[in-house]
């Protein structure tokens, strides 16, 4: 019965390999969030397939709240959107809790003759026109960093080639390697370190304005060429759709908390996520539904094929 819920360790599914953002998140949320519920909340790691094997994986246990995804619209409304192989729908999953955003990155190889968006955009109009596009990254065909590269390309009117990757750690570490060159990224500190050691180079965030957080760095706003280029993706908790209320609620409840623990606020603040306001299972709802509905919409827009 739910009075007993939870009675046994619950697992925290990241859709992601170790080392990159998500990863980083459930790490800082999963030690308060094993206090309030009193029991173990374990974080298991399981990429692939644009986060739709993780997604699976929840969907095939029970609707019995032991099983929660750490997840995004990426995974769980662009996926099955992009991915022939992904046989769920959004509307499988309830959001619990938003944790946060993610402000988005305009991340370079530190090689690349450029210094700001503007330059960058000449430089990726030559180097088309020469027959070598510039390639970009992604954390998987169809993920959000894949539709901003196609939307980027679209607006912009500038081919440039798409190069897939199983996360944002694989593909941070080919970007310093030069092997790609660059990647819209979700936002973490890591970059600044790297930025600072001369290892890549960051060009604006996808901000309306320019942040106290990353002030160092533009708002994409203060370019010329991408003016109305701002994203950013938010991340929350999910079960499976027929979890019983109330432990939707134990969950809902546990996790508002969690977002009010001042070790969490800061952690999450460290890695520059924008903290969300705990909201309730209706509110949630919306949200979730409004964003399902904005993020088909992009996908509709680049013309989102599943391959």
């Amino acid at each position: 019965m739910a009075q007993s819920f939870p009675s046994k360790p619950v697992s925290l599914v990241v859709p992601y390999p170790a080392g990159g953002v998500s990863d980083v998140i459930a790490r800082i949320v999963s030690p308060p969030l094993s206090k309030k519920l009193g029991e173990a909340v374990i974080v298991e790691n399981i990429g692939g397939a644009s986060g739709g094997i993780a997604a699976q994986k929840v969907l095939n246990a029970p609707a019995d709240g032991y099983l929660v995804m750490q997840g995004s619209p990426n995974e769980l409304i662009l996926g099955p959107l992009a991915n022939s192989a992904i046989k769920f729908k959004s509307e499988d999953f309830r959001l619990v809790q938003m944790i946060g955003s993610v402000q988005i990155a305009f991340l370079v190889r530190s090689d690349m003759p450029v210094k700001d968006v503007d330059s960058f955009l000449a430089f990726a109009k030559k180097s088309a026109q020469e027959g070598k596009p510039l390639s970009y990254a992604s954390v998987g065909p169809g993920s959000f960093y894949h539709l901003l590269g196609e939307q980027l390309s679209k607006e912009t009117k500038i081919p440039m080639t798409h190069v897939p990757y199983k996360g944002a750690g694989p593909a941070l570490q080919d970007l310093i390697g030069g092997q790609i060159d660059f990647f819209l990224a979700p936002y973490g500190k890591s970059h600044d370190e790297l930025a600072k050691q001369g290892r890549i180079k960051i060009l604006a965030m996808l901000n309306s304005k320019r942040l106290e957080s990353v002030k160092d760095y533009p708002a994409v706003t203060e370019s010329k060429g991408l003016k109305g280029f701002v994203y950013s993706i938010w991340t929350g908790y999910f079960v499976k759709k027929d979890t019983p209320e109330p432990i939707m609620q134990t969950l809902n409840k546990a996790l508002a908390d969690v977002l009010e623990d001042p070790a969490v606020k800061s952690g999450l603040d460290a890695n520059s996520l924008m903290i969300a306001k705990p909201l309730s299972l209706n509110e949630l709802n919306k949200v979730y539904g409004d964003g399902t509905a904005q993020f088909r919409a992009i996908a509709k827009s680049i013309n989102l094929q599943p391959q």
